[in-house]
Parts: C-alpha cells; structure tokens; sequence
C-alpha cells in the first residue's frame, strides 16, 4: 500500500511538466511557420503591390537585384539624377524581358507611397483584344517582336538565322495525312473495347480505311484525290472526339509503342531495300541506254559505213592533236568528245580514238560515223580485234574500263568528331598500258576518261615542257602513299607523295617507250597476283608502284573531281575549271545523278537525235 501510494503521488507532477513541454514546442512550430508565412506575405505584397511591378520568370539563373526601401530617409533626400540613375540600372538588369528600345524612352516616376521599386510611367502596356476589326497589323507586329526576343534568348542567333532560312516542306499534305492515321489507329483499339462508343468507333475505322486507301495510290500532294480538305477535317473530328473519351492511358501507350517499333522495323527494312536499289541502278545498265545500243548495233549491219582516206590519214598523223578514251557507254563517250571539240580553237587538229569491246564496237561505230563533230575525226577501235597488235599469236584481250576508288582512312586532326575520312581515288585500267603498242606512230596522247567534260580548250596540253616524265597527271594531295601503305605492300616509295587520279592524263609515248612502262608494271602485276585473275585492286597497286617519280603534276584548274558523289563543289572550282570529272557513283546519265551538276553535262547531248528520242533517253 505504501508503495503504491508513494508512486501516485509523484505521477502527477511527472505528467503536467510533459504536458508544458509539448504545449511549448506546439508553439514554436507553430511560429517557426507563422513567421516565414508573414516574411512572405511582406515580400509579395512589394513586388505584386498595383503600384509597382513585377517581372517574368525565367528558366535560367537571374542575378540577385537588391531591393531599396522608399521609407528609408536617406532614399526619400536622393536626387532626381541618383533616381534616375538607379532606374536605369534595373532596366540595365531586366533588359531581356523588356521589349527592344525601352531603354530610349523617357522614364518618369509617379507618387508610391508603397514599398517595392518606383514605376515606369512608360511602359508598355497589355492591351486586351477587341471583339471589333481593329488595326490587326499592329498586333502582328508586337507579337513577331515579342517571339524574336524569347527565340534569341532561349536558343542564341541560330533560331532567328532558322526562321529566315526555313524552307517550304515538300508533300506536307501527305505527311500531316500520315500523322493523323497514326494516331487514329493508336485510339481505335481502346475506343472499340467500349460498348457505348459504338458509333465513334465505327466512323474512326472508315475514316482508318479510307486513309489507307488514298495513301496506298498516293505518295505526293499532286497524287491526292481534289476533295482531300474534308477528308482531313473529318480525321481531326474524330481524333478529338477519341481523345475526349475515358480510354485507358496505358491500353493507348501500348498501342503507340507497337507502332513505333513497327515503324522502324519498316524503316530499316526500306532503308536495306533502298541501298540495294541503289546498288543495283549503279551496276546495271538502263533501259534506254540498252535500247539505244540495240538498235544502233542493228542499224550498222543495214547501213553499213566507210572510213574517207582523208581522215583515215589523220588517225596516224603524230602533229595532230590525239585523245584516246576507254568507253562502252555511247552517250558518255559522245558527250566528252562534243564537249571537247566545241571548247577547241582548231577543231581540225583534233583526233579522238575510241577504244571499246566487240560487244558495243558497231553501235559505237555508227553512231560516231553517224555524228559529226566540227572539223575532228573519230576512230572507233575494237580492243579485242588482234589486228591492233603486231604479234600475230597475242593472248586474248579483254578491254578494262577505269576504276574508281573508296579510300578510307583515319584522320589525324583530332577536332573533328568523324574518326574516319573517305575519299574516292579514280585511277587508270589495265588496257591503257595496251597504248604505246597500238599507237605505234604517235609520240604523245591525252587520255580522257568518258564521264568527264571539257570546259575550255586543251590545246594547251601539247605545249607542256613535263621535264621527261611519262604521265601529266592531276594530283590529290588528300591522299597520300602513306595511307595506302597496307595496299602498297613495299617500301620503295616517298610516304609523302601525292596520289595522282585519272580523268584527264597526257601521255608521253617517247618516254613510255624509253623507260619500258609496260614491262614494269606486267612485272608488279605478277609479283602480287600470284597467277590469279587480275583485279582492279592489283591495277592500283601496280599502276601507283610503275608511275613513282614518273608523274608530272599538271595545275589543279585543269580539272575538278567529285560531282558524281560530291554535292559541296566549289562553284568558282566548277567555274575555272578546264575539265570536270564526274567521279563516283552517281554519273550524270543516271537518275540518281546529282541534279545540280546533271544540267553541265545534258547541254552538251544532242536531244534532238531520233535514236535517242525513240528510246527514251534522258526524257
């Protein structure tokens, strides 16, 4: 009993002290609340009081503005100049939020009894819109200023450089149809699973089929159907109405990633088809040009054509002026020798000796015999025939066309963010080394590759003093040995030499002769073919190793590479230039041909030839 009684009576004291010190700290959370609330409510009624200001918010990092109290007695007793000059300090601050020329204006300050700063009697103000047709030109205008402002300030100059440079998006009409049946088919799945959306379900699916169809037949705007606008209107209504329903946000999310990812799979899948395409056009030869071959093959037997005396003269006359071009294609060949003779100053001068298979060697025939060109004579050999070689018992020969080069190599400044720089190398075929043995009387020869076209007279090229070198040749100093080192296998050669490229080379027979090319170079095709077929990487090895210390460098302005893969040509290069090399897969005669470098080369074909019209030739 004493136990119990000593410990109720000290059990009540216990707990009132409890009870004091919880009633305490209530208070103090209480204030510790109350007074940052308060601090608050000052600092709002300051900034947003109907006598001052505020100012935007803004998502990057201001810099802290010291507030002034106008209460203060020091402040009251400022100047009109500090006042102004503090005025001027916070527009200072606040100029990108203030629209462009606010800092001219005059500034006046009106009676504030309250705190915060003083007003800007001149500032702009909103104005609400009218319902009535008011000046509308103005509004523009204010509104483009205000957008100017925010685009340079959110992303630099960039955005108002874009804006000035935007360009009209070709077949818009199609793709906004595209987006629409994305989204349409995104909804349908969740709108058909409601029982009592039956009829809106109904009509986004004729709307989905309808879409479906006119995009199967149509790819571009010109394609669609004249009452497409209701069409559209029709897709929208529906859409909204979809998106106003409660459908599940998940069944619709899911949905759209389906699409997504069948949407890239279909991508990946085009993009595989379109570079397999775009392969197969290169490789393969046109339709037109086939036809074109076709029918002239068939027309030399009918017609059947006999060189003059006179001009079977000029094709062994060494003090004319000789060019020599390795082609089957009729309209490349065609185009190089019309571009060449219209440039000359003495067409007369000119021989053009065109060497091509047996397969294209009548229709090139006829068509050469065919077409005059000025004053030049053409002379159309078949590199197969063995009446070309004085050895009786020479191996069959098959004529090689000049090869083109992917170099693709690391680069050595380490700024650039590619890693890897590609470049194409055009270089000369194995026939070419066939020359001195069939032109046995001439001393000098320009070879012109048949995807080039001249722009400016090349007589010049004979009068070249090329210091006993054998092969005048255009460098690309881009590449160099050194990055063909792998390829070259040997060291007997300058890392630092150029890499010269084929296109315009002039050849000095003399001195081919002299220094026994031929020989050389069969010797290097043996070393690396190993008595396997040859191919056009062995060609580049052996004709790269023959020519060292052989290659005259001829000036950059006689001629200008990459239009056949190059859309940033220099134009004043294009302009200034002797001869341009359409290198590369996209020539001029193909429709991937790059349509800018494409009207270069079609103003020197003749359009008007009924061959060419009958088979649809550049149409």
């Amino acid at each position: 009993m004493k136990g119990g009684g000593v410990s109720s009576s000290y059990s009540l004291p216990a707990k009132r002290r409890w009870k004091g010190l919880v009633i305490a700290v209530l208070a103090l959370v209480f204030l510790s609340m109350l007074v940052p609330l308060v601090f608050l409510l000052s600092l709002h009624s300051g900034f947003h009081s109907t006598t001052g200001y505020g100012t935007e918010r803004r998502n990057t990092a201001t810099t802290p503005i010291k507030v002034y109290d106008q209460q203060d007695a020091h402040t009251k007793n400022q100047s009109k100049v500090h006042q102004s000059a503090h005025i001027d300090d916070v527009i200072r601050k606040f100029a990108p939020i203030f629209p462009e020329g606010i800092g001219n204006t005059s500034v006046k300050e009106t009676r504030n009894d309250s705190k915060g700063f003083p007003i800007l009697a001149d500032l702009p103000k909103v104005t609400p819109k009218s319902s009535g047709s008011g000046d509308k030109t103005g509004e523009k205008t204010a509104g483009a200023d205000e957008s100017e402002v925010t685009c340079e300030l959110k992303f630099g100059s960039y955005c108002l450089w874009r804006r000035e440079h935007r360009e009209k998006m070709e077949d818009s009409v199609v793709k906004r149809m595209k987006d629409l049946l994305f989204v349409a088919r995104a909804y349908y799945p969740s709108i058909a699973k409601l029982p009592k959306f039956d009829k809106l379900s109904h009509e986004m699916k004729q709307n989905i089929q309808d879409f479906e169809r006119v995009l199967s037949e149509a790819t571009t705007d010109k394609d669609l159907p004249s009452p497409n606008k209701k069409r559209l209107t029709m897709m929208e209504a529906v859409i909204a109405k979809a998106k106003s329903c409660p459908t599940d946000c998940n069944n619709v999310d899911k949905k759209f990633r389906q699409l997504v990812d069948l949407t890239q799979d279909e991508a990946n899948f085009h993009m595989k088809q379109s570079a397999f395409l775009y392969k197969l056009a290169v490789q393969t030869m046109p339709k037109s040009l086939h036809c074109l071959s076709m029918r002239l093959t068939v027309e030399s037997f009918r017609s059947p054509y006999d060189i003059e005396d006179a001009v079977a003269k000029k094709f062994l006359n060494p003090n004319l002026y000789h060019y020599v071009i390795f082609s089957t294609n009729i309209l490349a060949s065609s185009v190089a020798i019309n571009s060449t003779v219209v440039h000359a100053k003495e067409s007369g001068k000119q021989v053009f000796h065109l060497l091509t298979d047996r397969e294209n060697y009548y229709a090139m025939n006829f068509w050469f015999s065919g077409n005059k060109y000025g004053d030049a004579a053409v002379q159309v050999l078949n590199i197969e025939d063995p009446k070309l070689y004085n050895h009786p018992k020479v191996a069959p020969i098959h004529l090689s066309l000049p090869g083109e080069f992917r170099v693709t190599f690391r680069r050595v400044d380490k700024l650039s963010k590619v890693q890897f720089r590609t470049l194409y190398l055009s270089m000369i075929s194995h026939s070419l080394y066939l020359l001195p043995e069939i032109f046995q009387s001439l001393k000098k020869v320009v070879v012109l590759d048949d995807d080039v076209i001249v722009q400016r007279d090349l007589s010049g090229l004979w009068n070249l003093n090329m210091g006993g070198k054998v092969n005048g040749a255009v460098q690309s100093c881009a590449v160099k040995l050194s990055h063909l080192k792998t390829l070259l296998s040997s060291n007997n050669f300058d890392e630092n030499s150029c890499v010269w490229t084929s296109g315009v080379n002039v050849i000095d027979l003399s001195k081919w002769r002299t220094h026994n090319i031929t020989r050389k170079y069969q010797r290097l095709v043996q070393e690396t073919n190993n008595g396997e077929e040859l191919s056009e990487t062995t060609t580049l090895r052996a004709s790269l190793l023959t020519f060292h210390d052989q290659v005259y460098p001829l000036d950059d302005s006689w001629m200008v590479s990459g239009l056949g893969h190059d859309y940033g040509v220099d134009t004043e290069a294009l302009k200034n230039a002797a001869v341009l090399h359409f290198d590369g897969l996209m020539k001029p005669w193909l429709d991937l041909g790059i349509p800018k470098y494409k009207n270069l080369w079609k103003k020197f074909l003749n359009t008007q030839n009924h061959f060419l019209s009958d088979c649809n030739v550049n149409q």
